[in-house]
């Protein structure tokens, strides 16, 4: 049974770091690796947001918010999404939601739990 799990949240202040973690535990490497992957937020009373995603063998794309401030990763041979979060702001206050989608597979799309981020000012 595959499940994404996520760690790294927390709170900081304005200008600080923090560097999310999605493991997707259970996923065979050619499903992981065939898989578009990405990192979404949801604030208070709105909808869920893409931040960062890269797809299957391609390259990293940004909300236009985060561009020069986050930094989206993977590792194929670890199942791993990674989001460095630099400079934060408060308005990167949200609930962080990783999603690993295997287009290569045809299967159904997997989300982690979420994970807290709070930014003080």
């Amino acid at each position: 049974q595959v499940r994404l799990v996520e760690s790294g949240g927390g709170l900081v202040q304005a200008g600080g770091s923090l560097r999310l973690s999605c493991t997707a535990s259970g996923m065979i490497f050619s499903v992981f690796s065939s898989s578009d992957v990405g990192w979404y937020r949801q604030a208070p009373g709105t909808q869920r947001e893409l931040v960062a995603y890269i797809p299957s063998g391609g390259r990293a794309n940004y909300t236009d918010s985060v561009k020069g401030r986050f930094a989206i990763s993977r590792d194929n041979g670890k199942r791993r999404v990674n989001l460095q979060m630099d400079n934060l702001k408060p308005t990167d206050t949200a609930v962080y939601y990783c999603r690993v989608d295997p287009v290569g597979y045809r299967l159904a799309e997997y989300w982690g739990q979420g994970t807290q981020v709070t930014v003080s000012s």
